[in-house]
C-alpha cells in the first residue's frame, strides 16, 4: 500500500474516533440533563428500590428541578410509548398531589414528570373531603408514596366563586369549603375576585387550611409526617411564569 494511502487511512481513523467521542460525551450530557432519574431516554418507571432510597426531601428535590426544566424549555425527551410498557405491570409512584382541575395546571407536565411518578388528586380549589384522603392515605400507607404535596394556582377560578359567593347545583357546596380561607386572608385593599392579588393571597391561605385539615382529618398521614416517612409540604403555581413555589405549612 502506497504511503499516501496509509495516511489517508490514518486520517480517516482519527476522524471517526473524533466524532465517537464526540458522540459519547453529548450522550453523558443529555443523561445528565434529562431529569430527575438517569436512564435510557428517560423511558424507565421508577423502581421501588429507586424510590425507597429517596427521601421525602429527594423527591420534592426532584419535583422542584423538573419544574425549573420547564420553566426554561428544557423538558426531558419522554418516551410516553415506553414508560406505559414499564408500569404496566406495577407501580410506584414517589409523591400524591392534590390539586386544582384548571386545564393549565397540569402537575405532571409542569413539573417535568414521567408516567407513574405521582398519584394526582383534582378537583376544582384544591380541597380535601374524605375520598380524597382515603386516597391519600393509599398512596402513602400501602403504596409508599413519601410527599403529599397541595398545589394551588393564580387565578383560580374556584378562589373567585368563593370570593363572589357563587351558588350553582353541587359547586355551591364545594365553594363554602374555600370560604373560610376567604375569611381567613389577610389583606389590605380590594378585596373583590376583580384583584387578582387578593385572588392570589386567598388561594395560598386556601394550600394552608388544605394542609391543617389533611393533618387534622387523617391520624394516619399526620403520623407518618411524624415519623419522617412522608413530608406533607404546599406549593404554587403562576400561571403567568411557569413557576411552582413551594413551601412548608
Amino acid at each position: 500500500m502506497c504511503e499516501r494511502c496509509d495516511m489517508r487511512e490514518a486520517s480517516e481513523i482519527q476522524k471517526r474516533r473524533r466524532f465517537l467521542t464526540a458522540s459519547a460525551a453529548m450522550t453523558a450530557m443529555s443523561f445528565a440533563g434529562a431529569g430527575a432519574f438517569s436512564g435510557a431516554a428517560y423511558a424507565d418507571a421508577v423502581t421501588k428500590a429507586k424510590r425507597d432510597k429517596l427521601t421525602p426531601d429527594d423527591v420534592l428535590s426532584l419535583m422542584k428541578k423538573g419544574n425549573t426544566r420547564f420553566k426554561n424549555g428544557r423538558r426531558a425527551d419522554h418516551n410516553y410509548l415506553a414508560q406505559q410498557r414499564a408500569t404496566a405491570s406495577g407501580q410506584y409512584p414517589l409523591a400524591v398531589l392534590l390539586s386544582c382541575i384548571d386545564s393549565r395546571a397540569p402537575a405532571e407536565t409542569i413539573m417535568d414528570l414521567r408516567i407513574g411518578d405521582i398519584f394526582n388528586c383534582r378537583v376544582a380549589g384544591n380541597v380535601e373531603n374524605p375520598d380524597i384522603l382515603g386516597s391519600m392515605e393509599f398512596a402513602c400507607k400501602l403504596a409508599g408514596a413519601k410527599v403529599v404535596l397541595v398545589m394551588g394556582h393564580t387565578a383560580c377560578g374556584a378562589i373567585k366563586g368563593a370570593i363572589d359567593n357563587a351558588e350553582l347545583g353541587n359547586l355551591t357546596g364545594l365553594l363554602a369549603k374555600i370560604k373560610p380561607a376567604v375569611a381567613g386572608t389577610t389583606y389590605v385593599g380590594d378585596r373583590t375576585s376583580k384583584n387578582y392579588a387578593f385572588v392570589d393571597a386567598v388561594a395560598r391561605k386556601n394550600v394552608d387550611m388544605t394542609i391543617t385539615s389533611i393533618r387534622k382529618a387523617s391520624p394516619v398521614l399526620a403520623g407518618m409526617e411524624s415519623s419522617g416517612a412522608v413530608k406533607i409540604a404546599g406549593a404554587m403555581y403562576s400561571l403567568q411564569t411557569g413557576v411552582v413555589d413551594f413551601f412548608e405549612v
